[in-house]
């Protein structure tokens, strides 16, 4: 018997540099995590993912990986994970980590073995290296651009010191791609997933789920526009209209290295080796493409078990836009037995709090900063915000939250030129913000050193001042709170069996207005900006004030009990 946890569950993203920091150095750590469980478990949440916390250079804050079977000492030991995965376990809480198979870290081994070995070495092999074009091998292998900006191929000294091959990578020049097409890629992966797996771990995300195989014969290709980051979502525009994205299902107009069909003979051979282990571990996929019945291609009988709703987090906060992506992904995901899921802020994109009152386009990827055009109104993104959580916590499926959002924090805009760090700013001499104001570790203590993120006053991305009124104690227990909304939510989600129920739309009091029914429970969530009549019944739960007890302010959503 099986209970399919991962159809229902909330999973909450913890960002480890950024979640706790146990020994006060800045940098947030696993011991930080394992003292910060009993919040998570109060929070109602069900599962944990963790961002990557493997040894590392940190070029990628550790997506650039070296050794996939230890800890970054930044992070703590071997032993303290197994701590904080028994700790969550006696919690009822599950632990999902982070994998990046598509490339390492330039520091890998396996790397500066095949910096050291001749073209055509078994070492090279192992990676995608390549003789450049031009008389003297001067030129790219072709035109593919790292998704971080600039060229995809950075080219080698050889040991001799003379000018030699290529290496390809899709993000930045320290973290080269595997080759997939190698076995011997294969079977260290197969090896890396039950060293993990052996030590209780309930299951993986999957970095760039999308990548790993690259069309035959490394094409030339030319985006047909400015895309997402990502190679699939487009990014955000006015109220967070999606720019279009850069990958379809038609045939040939995607790019040659995102999403190509060998990708899921992999995961077919990923889910026979979970499915060997007890307790259903399950793999969930980041896989950027587009339509929502590409996606679901990644979630298969026998393939992973969730894949991120990348569309949804990118529709505007539109109710028309909005009911057609909840039913094309109920729809996409239903077809091949798998559950929808829904998130709305993860570590890659600005968070909701302030994406959802974006005036100006905004590319995925690109961030946002003191320059950026149309940045809107902040109180308008919260309480945005507070509604579109709502609404998705209303619906079957499994929900994703990202660190912070509980407590309404907002991307942080004016971050210190010279305090960012995300490859993105570097690579683009900073014409892109990056991801940076979307990982500012977060804030505990109103009136604590780092906001009670460590015992000192060290944090690696400055803390804005206005941080205080955000932090959780400030907001434990005060009705009305963001992090008091986020607990009546999922306590609810929980109570009435929503995560498991079925959709009913319902006709709306106007067109702004979404309507529907899952069990007992009527959301009417009103997308608009003037308040409009709210149907009659008890309120169970609503994203902010409702002030006159018959109408529905815009931008708020509210539970009722069904009739």
């Amino acid at each position: 018997m099986t209970s399919e946890w991962w159809r229902t569950a909330a999973i909450y993203q913890i960002y480890p540099r950024s979640f706790a920091d146990a020994n006060g150095d800045g940098m947030g750590d696993l011991a930080g995590i394992s003292a910060r469980l009993d919040d998570l478990a109060e929070l109602g949440i069900d599962a944990i993912w963790l961002s990557p916390f493997y040894t590392s250079p940190q070029r990628d804050a550790g997506y650039d990986v070296a050794d996939y079977c230890d800890i970054d000492p930044l992070f703590g030991t071997l032993a303290d994970f197994d701590g904080m995965v028994a700790a969550a376990h006696a919690r009822d809480i599950r632990v999902i980590v982070d994998l990046v198979p598509n490339h390492s870290s330039d520091q890998h081994d396996w790397f500066q073995a095949a910096l050291a070995a001749p073209a055509g070495s078994a070492e090279r092999a192992r990676y995608l290296f390549r003789d450049g074009r031009g008389e003297g091998g001067e030129l790219p292998p072709n035109n593919w651009e790292s998704v971080f900006g600039g060229p995809a191929w950075t080219r080698v000294t050889e040991p001799d010191g003379t000018p030699g091959q290529w290496f390809l990578h899709l993000f930045d020049s320290s973290q080269p791609d595997f080759d997939w097409t190698n076995e011997e890629v294969r079977e260290e992966f197969r090896r890396i997933l039950r060293f993990w797996l052996d030590r209780g771990v309930d299951g993986f995300r999957v970095d760039v789920a999308h990548g790993m195989i690259k069309a035959e014969g490394l094409p030339d290709w030319t985006p047909p526009a400015e895309g997402g980051s990502m190679g699939g979502a487009g990014g955000v525009g006015e109220a967070g209209v999606p720019l279009e994205p850069a990958i379809s299902d038609e045939p040939g107009d995607g790019a040659p290295y995102w999403g190509q069909d060998g990708v899921h003979e992999i995961y077919r051979d990923w889910r026979a080796l979970l499915d060997t282990y007890p307790g259903e571990r399950i793999l969930a996929a980041e896989a950027w493409v587009d339509p929502l019945p590409r996606v679901a291609k990644w979630v298969r009988p026998d393939e992973m078990h969730q894949a991120f709703n990348f569309a949804y987090l990118e529709t505007p906060w539109k109710a028309d836009a909005l009911r057609r992506v909840i039913d094309d992904s109920i729809d996409a995901f239903a077809a091949v037995g798998a559950p929808s899921t829904w998130v709305l802020s993860n570590h890659d994109v600005v968070r909701h709090a302030t994406r959802l009152a974006l005036t100006e386009p905004n590319p995925q990827g690109h961030g946002v900063g003191p320059r950026t055009p149309g940045l809107g109104d902040p109180a308008t993104g919260l309480r945005r915000a507070r509604a579109a959580t709502a609404l998705m916590l209303a619906l079957p499926g499994s929900a994703y939250l990202y660190q912070g959002e509980e407590l309404g924090l907002p991307e942080v805009i004016d971050l210190p030129d010279d305090a960012r760090q995300d490859p993105t700013w570097f690579r683009t001499n900073g014409e892109r913000y990056g991801r940076d104001g979307c990982r500012v570790p977060l804030p505990w203590t109103a009136s604590a050193p780092s906001y009670g993120f460590g015992p000192t006053d060290a944090a690696w991305l400055p803390q804005p001042a206005s941080w205080a009124s955000f932090a959780r104690d400030a907001q434990r227990g005060v009705e009305g709170s963001t992090l008091s909304l986020y607990q009546a939510l999922l306590a609810g989600r929980r109570a009435h069996g929503l995560a498991s129920g079925s959709l009913e739309w319902l006709a709306g009091p106007a067109p702004e207005v979404l309507s529907f029914r899952n069990g007992d429970v009527v959301v009417v969530a009103n997308t608009g900006s003037a308040p409009v009549a709210l149907p009659a019944g008890e309120v169970l739960l609503a994203s902010g004030p409702l002030g006159e007890a018959s109408a529905l302010p815009g931008d708020t959503t509210v539970w009722l009990r069904a009739a």
